[in-house]
């Protein structure tokens, strides 16, 4: 590798000794790639077009044959061709300060950007190029790309070298335009329904809105601990008692948790919060939204991820937990009227694991749903009604007592969306808050803490509301058949290649 890298800096030398730059300051494109290869495709095999074209592209292929070359380059929509013939490219040296034929032959390699002007040919085996009249070099690359036909293989070098895994995989490539087009339809189709997106602090006093872990920072001026955002849902809430019917945020989120397939402690998600509404008008918006989202992405509602078909176009179940569990084990946790050791025995016999966290009936429930259901619900399935210890800022159920108003949406076995309708109750959001604290002064840091301000926020009033949160990555990784989050994040968390001294400790300023 050190002396491919020589070699390349002695070419970039040799373009500066020339008087030319080997490291351009800019360009003008006048075309892209895209657009040429649709305009000229009536071009018959032979056949020029005199139609003057500027374009610029990584350098991804080259032959050289005698007086006549031919080069691939890319840019962002696509690859054309590179047609060089000798004696069109030195026909103006003498006239112009430009490089010659030989000088693209011995300077430029695979990964280098040019830039070159010239007009459109379709070749006789019917590749349609730009056949060049001039050339610049724009960016020496230094070091050689992943060989063209292996590409490049180390999965965990994809995620750590983006920028390579972009440039060998034109998939990885269409995966982040296909998140780019979603994340504006979203919002795009919440602002034609008269939502106003809101903007919620990242740095928080108090985290809250969700049960995780958050990431601890410190604030040197004011001297105080803050956490970033595990949620947005407190703060659009307190939006909702000021007057905004219909409010939502799109953006990251940071959760102190661990790393799989469907987890990233940083993420993106959609929050969405509609005043006079319930979980109900929330699985119908759901349902509305997602169906829109994939059809504009996939172009139909059936697709496949994985070897599983996914048909969005057929009504989307609606299942109670209990019922659901009740399906997939056999467990009926209406016939245990309350009593905890009853259930606990049966749910042992089923091989769920328990910790100690799981001292109640609901969460008893909670855990044979996770381990013994979910990963079966493949077609799109609301599992609704919740038990109220996992569910602080839920509606209680109208008719059960130990539930509330709350769903989960899950397709392939993950969870997409979790939605209910809010609990607006101060009095009841005070009790389960402090239960919620009692809970994590004994050392359960995912719990939810008090938020004073919050609750002085819903005694001020808040109307019935539906909220609802979809989390985007997972919903990329559906729509583009990616199998881990990180083919869907740009530049998912990894651990570093070089772990540093043990001893050495973060300054207070970092996030820890």
């Amino acid at each position: 590798m050190s002396e491919i890298r020589e070699a390349r800096l002695q070419k970039a030398n040799l373009l500066v000794s020339k008087g030319f730059a080997s490291y351009a300051e800019s360009f003008k494109v006048s075309h892209t790639t895209k657009f040429l290869i649709q305009k000229f495709d009536y071009l018959e095999n032979g056949q020029e077009e005199d139609f003057n074209v500027a374009i610029a592209g990584r350098v991804m292929a080259k032959r050289v044959m005698g007086k006549i070359a031919f080069f691939t380059i890319s840019d962002q929509e696509g690859q054309i061709q590179l047609y060089l013939d000798k004696r069109i490219i030195n026909s103006n040296l003498e006239n112009q300060k430009l490089l010659s034929f030989e000088d693209i032959k011995e300077i430029v390699d695979i990964g280098d950007w040019i830039g070159v002007f010239g007009t459109i040919k379709k070749t006789n085996k019917g590749e349609l190029s730009i056949k060049v009249e001039k050339w610049e070099m724009l960016s020496k690359s230094l070091q050689p790309l992943p060989d063209k036909w292996h590409g490049l293989t180390d999965i965990e070098k994809r995620y750590r070298q983006r920028y390579l895994d972009l440039i060998v995989n034109p998939y990885s490539k269409n995966v982040f335009k296909t998140r780019a087009k979603c994340i504006s339809f979203i919002r795009q189709w919440l602002d034609n329904r008269n939502f106003l997106e809101i903007e919620t602090p990242i740095l928080q006093s108090e985290a809250g809105g969700a049960e995780a872990r958050p990431f601890i920072t410190h604030h040197n001026t004011l001297d105080i601990p803050l956490y970033l955002r595990i949620a947005t849902e407190l703060h659009l809430k307190r939006m909702v008692v000021g007057g905004f019917e219909k409010v939502y945020e799109l953006g990251r989120i940071f959760r102190n948790e661990g790393i799989s397939t469907k987890h990233n402690p940083e993420f993106t998600s959609v929050e969405i919060y509609q005043a006079f509404s319930n979980y109900v008008d929330m699985m119908d918006l759901t349902e509305q939204l997602i169906k829109d989202i994939v059809a504009d992405a996939c172009g139909s509602l059936v697709i496949n991820y994985q070897n599983n078909e996914i048909d969005f176009s057929k009504p989307w179940a609606r299942i109670s937990m209990k019922d659901i569990v009740k399906k997939y084990t056999g467990l009926d946790f209406d016939c245990f009227h309350e009593d905890f050791q009853a259930a606990k025995k049966a749910v042992e016999s089923i091989n769920v694991e328990l910790s100690n966290k799981v001292n109640s009936i609901g969460r008893l429930l909670n855990e044979v749903f996770e381990q013994k259901v979910e990963s079966e619900l493949i077609e799109p399935t609301f599992v609704i009604d919740y038990p109220v210890e996992i569910s602080p800022l839920a509606r209680p159920h109208l008719n059960k007592k130990e539930m509330v108003q709350r769903f989960e949406l899950f397709i392939v076995g993950r969870e997409l969306a979790n939605a209910f309708s809010e609990l607006i109750d101060p009095v009841d959001q005070r009790e389960r808050m402090q239960l919620q604290q009692s809970l994590r002064d004994q050392g359960d840091y995912e719990a939810h803490c008090i938020d004073e301000d919050f609750l002085n926020a819903l005694e001020i009033g808040m109307p019935p509301t539906g909220g609802l949160g979809i989390g985007i990555d997972r919903l990329i990784m559906l729509i583009t058949n990616s199998p881990s989050i990180r083919d869907v994040i740009p530049f998912p968390l990894l651990k570093p290649e070089k772990t540093s001294n043990k001893n050495e400790k973060l300054p207070l300023n970092e996030v820890k």
